[in-house]
């Protein structure tokens, strides 16, 4: 029998029961969970992975040690000198040490077809198809330095900087020329880089120089006053895709007008391609189209020069590779021990190819004599981040590294033990990009310090220090400033409005900022398409790639 505790406690239910019933508050507690849920986007592309076949049902096998069988065991045990502390480990015995050391590494040390390397869903025969297609006559142009028509030899391929073309523009400047195709006109490419003063000294033959700094803050600015939104940028929804499914490291748009093709590689080794006209024309492929070539990190990927369909890579993992379409394989060129860090081409010369592997060692491999014929142990104290060339004059090379500094160097007289600089930046913190305008004529630099610098002049000894929030975290890559499609803007992400800031190197400041709703994490590696004007790339942690076009 219920006690007078009980019967009142029942009776305070009931009676509680009835309110919430008479409110009908379970029901709109309901509706309120069912808003709160965030739907899934399934309108966004996404590479698709394939589905792994299951695997046959086999039989459970109980496991007993050797000792509850009533076995003899099946090794002579542990050495006497093992030990559970590594650091009190002693010398081991002539017999042990002289064994090889097992490296545990995942690593396949020769070619991997396409069949074993494509991790994404379906076939990648599309794929394969379209690459095949992309024909040298697509982005082939005129070269002006030859004025005979019909023949063969007055074309050259545009390399993928654009070092033949400079804006030419109206006073007063207008801040809307970096999207105004129209405004681009062929110039021949007949400057030197001038070494020597008139004494015959070489005002750049010392990495100490004293460099005229100018620090200027970024202030705020009348967007009404600048006539930059005459033609803007836009970011439309069939304009993002996630192509990869780790954080990207390099995006890279494929140097063809015809063809939107655009490249990512991650932080897991996969390497994407995403076809962004395949979308439009046909409802069951997204055009994305998912490889694992690498099992670490990708640093680099360049397209050859003379061939769109093959695409080198380079890795953490101490590989470098080749993707050749016509043969459906990733061949291997390079493998070494070291983390590959960064990897470039001159331009004009696809038969080299010029790494950084482990901290300050650069290499310069023969891809027809496959081996290595040039590389400096010592080029920087620390790795180096990033290798480019100037447009203008392939053998002059800039470098970034974690050191703090960004070199530049003159391949004809770099010494194979000792080179030495013709010009050093000095940062506070980690350079993690140094690269050449269009026009060769300056050159960019993006700091941890939160700075980016600007090098310009006859000798590239006028320096301007721009100042810019350059600091990540470990979620996301590093910044690194681009150059646009001439030498009047660069372009770098903003970790706090996740967009794209654009700096215009007249004014030293921010002009204007690509932001987008669209846009929903923080664009840390950009690129601008070389031959399509006012196509821009901006690449997330989360394998996103979002392309902005002209309006």
């Amino acid at each position: 029998m219920a006690t007078e505790y009980e019967r009142k406690r029942l009776e305070n239910i009931r009676r509680n029961d009835e309110m919430l019933a008479a409110l009908n508050v379970r029901a709109k507690a309901s509706i309120l969970t069912a808003a709160t849920k965030r739907p899934r986007d399934d309108s966004t592309k996404s590479y698709k992975k394939k589905e792994k076949q299951s695997k046959p049902e086999t039989p459970i096998v109980m496991r007993k040690s050797l000792r509850t069988r009533g076995l003899d065991p099946d090794s002579v045990g542990l050495p006497n000198w093992f030990s559970d502390y590594p650091k009190r480990i002693p010398t081991p015995p002539h017999q042990y040490s002289s064994a090889p050391m097992q490296k545990s590494s995942a690593r396949l040390l020769a070619p991997l077809p396409f069949d074993k390397a494509y991790d994404g869903e379906g076939s990648c025969k599309k794929f394969v198809e379209i690459m095949l297609g992309t024909t040298a006559s697509k982005s082939m142009v005129k070269d002006d330095c030859d004025d005979s028509v019909g023949d063969s030899s007055s074309t050259r391929r545009r390399s993928s900087r654009l070092s033949n073309a400079v804006v030419q523009k109206e006073e007063p400047v207008s801040s809307s020329g970096f999207v105004k195709k129209e405004a681009f006109a062929k110039k021949s490419c007949r400057g030197k880089l001038v070494t020597k003063d008139e004494n015959g000294d070489s005002p750049m033959s010392s990495g100490n120089d004293c460099l005229k700094k100018e620090v200027i803050k970024p202030e705020k600015i009348d967007f009404e006053k600048i006539e930059f939104d005459r033609e803007p940028l836009s970011l439309e929804p069939h304009n993002v895709a996630r192509v990869v499914p780790g954080r990207i490291l390099v995006v890279k748009f494929m140097p063809c007008q015809n063809v939107k093709l655009v490249a990512a590689g991650d932080k897991l080794g996969n390497v994407g391609f995403w076809n962004m006209d395949c979308g439009v024309e046909d409802d069951d492929d997204d055009g994305i189209y998912l490889f694992r070539p690498h099992t670490a990190p990708v640093s680099s990927l360049v397209f050859q020069q003379n061939s769109l369909s093959k695409v080198i890579s380079s890795s953490y993992d101490g590989l470098i590779r080749l993707m050749d379409v016509e043969k459906s394989v990733f061949d291997l060129v390079y493998s070494s021990d070291d983390a590959i860090f960064s990897l470039s081409q001159r331009p004009n010369d696809e038969q080299s190819l010029y790494f950084s592997a482990g901290y300050g060692m650069l290499y310069v491999w023969d891809l027809r004599a496959g081996k290595s014929v040039l590389n400096w142990d010592d080029l920087h104290e620390h790795r180096i981040n990033s290798i480019d060339f100037s447009p203008q004059n392939p053998h002059v090379m800039a470098t970034s590294s974690t050191d703090g500094t960004a070199c530049l160097w003159d391949l004809r007289s770099m010494g194979a033990t000792t080179p030495k600089t013709l010009k050093t930046v000095n940062h506070s913190r980690a350079v993690h990009s140094a690269y050449f305008s269009p026009s060769g004529l300056s050159l960019a630099t993006t700091s941890v310090d939160n700075y980016i610098g600007i090098l310009s002049g006859a000798n590239f000894e006028d320096i301007s220090m721009i100042s810019h929030d350059n600091a990540t975290n470990r979620w996301i890559s590093t910044f690194r400033g681009v150059w646009g499609w001439d030498d009047s803007y660069i372009f770098v992400g903003n970790r706090p409005s996740k967009g794209i800031d654009v700096i215009s190197t007249k004014l030293k400041r921010t002009v204007k900022e690509l932001q987008d709703p669209l846009m929903k994490a923080i664009p840390c590696r950009i690129h601008c398409h070389p031959l399509n004007v006012g196509v821009v790339a901006g690449s997330t942690a989360g394998g996103q790639v979002y392309v902005w076009t002209p309006k």
